[in-house]
């Protein structure tokens, strides 16, 4: 028995069976590269699901990790520390918001916001009866809260009942989002882009429709940038490309590169108006070694000027998925935005070509039931986009 089949097996027996796991162990990265257990190469367009951002092996990032490792990796939000302040400082920064609150992962920094957006409308009006408009076929997350405002039933069905006052919406259609609007609404939520749901991007029209209502109506506009955030679309956030600002953010995956670390962003108004002590906590959120984590990250994103190069690099990758779907009668069309690209699939399991494209030694992932689903490292170039096309079009 392999080394990779031993570890496979020793797996199932211990580790709860809530993943079908692809057939492979990996051990290392270099780069854009993973390599398994058997030392077999694969090129990397799936980024840990949009996550590792800098590639594997920066010099510079695993040393920050090391540094803080040696010095404090926890001391709980009681006290505190420097890596909190700078990473802090350097989200404000980027964002152009006002407070940070740092939790543990995506979902939880969805929680945050959700709670944040109830505590605004409480202390406005003392009411308890608010309700959240959410997106149909958008993803959130899988806790309850998040579950709750993910417009997709398939993952909402065996946990009902779910969190009472959400509303759903269609996704760039503003009449939907309009007619569902009461007295009572007291947030809008949305991915900028949407992920899991088949990479949609937001219609300008829409999104700016959106926050002048939410503007009139004293409704906070949360916007999700946990998987189109960070550079990812070729804008720091996707959101700037649009000129809309939200009153809350939320941030994860490539917020730490690896690290798990998420936070939600709130602007000036929702900040002062709403979470204040006792009413949110975590123990393991924002501790120093996440904390550095993230300082080193958006660092090394400006040294690198990894966002520019996003964007002078996205239209080379954009041409060639669009002349793959000119060449394949089973791809209809290619949408997404940067480095965050969808192409949908006709007549053939989406799964079948991840499958097989894996066995070619390309990561890549699905979204939906009928898109490939391309989010790789934020340092590939366009011989690296050339060697993708190679072994995508070897799995067709």
């Amino acid at each position: 028995m392999s080394l990779s089949q031993q570890i496979m097996e020793q797996t199932e027996e211990t580790v709860l069976h809530t993943y079908n796991r692809f057939p492979v162990v990996f051990d290392h990265g270099e780069g854009v590269h993973l390599y398994d257990a058997d030392g077999k190469e694969y090129l990397d367009f799936g980024a840990g699901i949009a996550v590792f951002a800098l590639g594997y092996g920066n010099e510079a990032y695993k040393d920050a990790l090391k540094a803080q490792i040696d010095k404090l990796i926890h001391t709980s939000n009681l006290y505190y520390h420097k890596p909190l302040a700078d990473a802090a400082g350097q989200i404000i920064r980027h964002t152009g918001l006002s407070k940070v609150f740092f939790t543990n992962s995506g979902a939880e920094a969805i929680e945050g916001a959700i709670k944040a957006a109830r505590k605004y409308a409480y202390t406005r009006d003392g009411s308890a009866d608010h309700e959240i408009i959410a997106m149909n076929h958008s993803f959130h997350g899988r806790t309850v809260g998040a579950l709750s405002v993910t417009g997709n039933s398939h993952y909402q069905d065996p946990f009902k009942p779910l969190m009472g006052g959400v509303k759903f919406a269609d996704f760039n259609d503003f009449e939907s989002v309009l007619s569902s609007v009461t007295d009572k609404t007291c947030a809008i939520i949305m991915e900028t882009v949407q992920g899991e749901g088949g990479i949609y991007p937001a219609d300008p029209e829409f999104i700016r429709a959106v926050r002048k209502l939410c503007d009139e109506r004293d409704i906070l506009l949360i916007l999700d940038e946990i998987q189109c955030g960070m550079g990812r679309t070729g804008e720091w956030f996707a959101c700037n490309a649009y000129g809309v600002r939200p009153d809350i953010m939320t941030l994860a995956k490539a917020l730490g590169c690896g690290v798990p670390v998420g936070a939600f962003v709130l602007n000036e108004k929702a900040a002062a108006s709403s979470l204040v002590p006792g009413d949110h906590g975590t123990t393991y959120g924002g501790n120093p070694l996440a904390c550095a984590a993230v300082a080193k990250v958006f660092e090394l994103f400006d040294e690198m000027d990894l966002v520019s190069h996003v964007k002078k690099t996205a239209p080379y990758l954009e041409k060639k998925l669009d002349e793959l779907v000119e060449k394949y009668d089973f791809l209809t069309c290619r949408r997404g935005a940067g480095f965050m690209q969808g192409i949908v699939v006709k007549d053939r399991p989406v799964g079948a070509i991840v499958k097989k494209a894996l066995e070619m030694g390309l990561v890549i992932l699905s979204a939906g039931s009928d898109v490939i689903r391309l989010v790789p490292p934020l340092v590939i170039t366009e011989a690296d986009i050339d060697e993708m096309i190679r072994l995508l079009e070897a799995s067709f």
